[in-house]
C-alpha cells in the first residue's frame, strides 16, 4: 500500500522497522516513557466513491464518494465557525494532560516524519506550527498502521490483531491514548474536524491485504487504493485547511485529495510489480491483463514483451489521469499547506516517467526519482505553492 496525500505517502510498499506494539495497553508509566526504536511504512476520475458498506450493487467509486461527502460536510460546518487553533492545555487522557508531555509527543512524531519522509517533512516547515504538528501525528499513525501488514512482524499479524488495533483507534478518538504517538493523534482529532471513518477504512485495507492477493477488476483495485492511500487525503484536508478565497466546492477539494492518494498508490503498484510478484501478489486488474493477452504467469516470468509494454502504457495513462485530477485541487488548499502536497505530486508522478525510461521493465528494475531530480522539483513545488486558487497548472507541471 502507500499513500501521501497529504497528501502524505503512507502505504504498504516500503519496509523498514516496526513501530507497532499490539500486545495491549502498557502501564501508565510505560506508556509515558516507551519509545519505539524503529518504524517503517511498509508509505474518468471525477466521481469518487463512498460508504464502505458491502453493497455489491454499487460501484466502489459510489461507495467511497459517500465518505467524501461526509468528510466535506464536517469541514464546511467547521468553516462557518471560528478559526482552529490548537489549545496545548487541552486534556487528552490522564497520562498526557501535561502540556509539556504533549509537546514531546508531537516532537517525536516530527522526528519520525523527518527520518522516513524527508521531502514531505521539509515541506511541512512552511505550515503553521499547529497544522504541522497535527500532520505529523496523522503521518505516524498511518505509518504504524501500514507496518502491521508490511513490516518485519507482518507474518505474525492476524485479523484479531487488526481488530485490537481498530479498537485502540476508537480509544484514541475518545481521548484514551495508549502511548505518546497516540496522544498526539488524540489531541489532533479533538481540535480539527477529522472523522474516524477514513482511519477505520485504512485498517480495513490492512485486512484486505491479509486475505486478498488478486483483484478481478479495477473496481476492486480502486477500493483497495482508497483504503490504503486515498484515506490519507481525507484525513489530511481538515488539517491542511482550505484557502479562504477559494471558489471551489469543498467536495471537489476532497475529491482532489482522494485522487492524489489513488494516483500515488497506483504508481506504487506499477513500480513494484516485480517485488510484489516475488511475494506471490499481483495488484493489477485480472480482467485487463486477460484483455491484453497476459496472465499472472507472464508477470512471474518477468519478461518485457510488446504486449506488456502496451498494457503498461494504459496503466500509466490511468495513473496520470488521477494525478491530473489531484492537481486541480492543490491550489485550493491553504497557502501554507501547498508545498508538501505539490512536492509529493511532482515527485511521485516522475516515478511513472522512470518506468517508461526503463522500457517498462518493472520486473527487475526499480523506478525511482534520483536525488538531482528531487532537488530540482522542490523549488518548483515551492513556487507553485504561492499560486492561489483557480490557477491552471497543467502546462506548468507537465514534463
Amino acid at each position: 500500500m502507500s499513500g501521501v496525500l497529504v497528501w502524505v505517502n503512507c502505504g504498504p510498499k516500503e519496509n523498514i522497522n516496526s513501530l507497532v506494539s499490539l500486545a495491549g495497553r502498557s502501564s501508565s508509566g510505560e506508556r509515558n516513557q516507551r519509545r519505539f526504536s524503529g518504524l517503517g511504512f511498509s508509505s474518468g476520475v471525477s466521481a469518487f466513491s463512498g460508504a464502505v458498506a458491502a453493497e455489491t450493487a454499487r460501484s466502489s467509486e459510489e461507495r467511497v464518494y459517500e465518505v467524501v461527502l461526509k468528510q466535506a460536510a464536517l469541514v464546511k460546518e467547521n468553516r462557518r465557525g471560528t478559526n482552529i487553533a490548537l489549545d496545548m492545555d487541552k486534556e487528552v487522557g490522564t497520562d498526557f494532560a501535561n502540556g509539556d508531555l504533549l509537546n514531546v509527543a508531537y516532537d517525536r512524531c516530527g522526528e519520525v516524519c523527518a527520518e522516513y519522509a524527508k521531502t514531505f517533512y521539509l515541506g511541512t516547515q512552511l505550515m503553521t506550527s499547529e497544522r504541522r504538528k497535527a500532520i505529523w501525528a496523522i503521518y505516524v499513525w498511518c505509518r504504524r498502521t501500514d507496518e502491521l501488514v508490511d513490516g518485519p512482524n507482518s507474518s505474525h499479524i492476524t485479523p484479531g490483531a487488526l481488530d485490537r488495533w481498530e479498537q485502540r483507534l476508537t480509544d484514541v478518538f475518545e481521548g484514551r491514548p495508549y502511548d505518546m504517538y497516540d496522544a498526539a493523534l488524540s489531541h489532533t482529532v479533538s481540535k480539527y474536524p477529522v472523522d474516524i471513518q477514513p482511519f477505520k477504512d485504512m485498517v480495513e485495507g490492512m485486512r484486505m491485504d491479509l486475505r486478498k492477493s488478486r483483484y478481478d477488476n479495477f473496481d476492486e483495485l480502486y477500493l483497495y487504493c482508497y483504503y490504503v492511500a486515498g484515506t490519507v487525503g481525507l484525513m489530511s484536508v481538515p488539517v491542511m485547511g482550505i484557502a479562504p478565497e477559494t471558489k471551489a466546492s469543498t467536495e471537489s477539494i476532497y475529491n482532489a485529495a482522494l485522487a492524489l492518494g489513488i494516483a500515488n498508490q497506483l504508481t506504487n503498484i506499477l513500480r513494484d510489480v516485480g517485488e510484489d510478484a516475488r511475494r506471490g501478489r499481483v495488484y493489477l486488474p485480472q480482467d485487463e491483463l486477460a484483455q491484453a493477452g497476459l496472465s499472472d504467469d507472464d508477470i512471474f516470468r518477468g519478461k518485457v514483451t510488446e504486449k506488456w509494454r502496451k498494457f503498461m502504457k494504459g496503466q500509466i495513462k490511468r495513473a496520470r489521469m488521477f494525478f491530473d485530477e489531484a492537481e486541480r485541487g492543490v491550489a485550493e488548499l491553504n497557502s501554507a499547506s501547498r508545498w508538501p502536497v505539490w512536492a509529493s505530486l511532482l515527485l511521485y508522478r516522475q516515478i511513472l516517467d522512470s518506468i517508461e525510461a526503463n522500457d517498462y521493465n518493472n520486473f527487475t528494475k526499480r523506478a525511482y526519482v534520483g536525488k538531482a531530480k528531487k532537488l530540482l522539483s522542490l523549488p518548483v513545488a515551492y513556487g507553485l505553492s504561492f499560486l492561489g486558487p483557480q490557477k491552471n497548472f497543467t502546462k506548468m507541471v507537465k514534463r
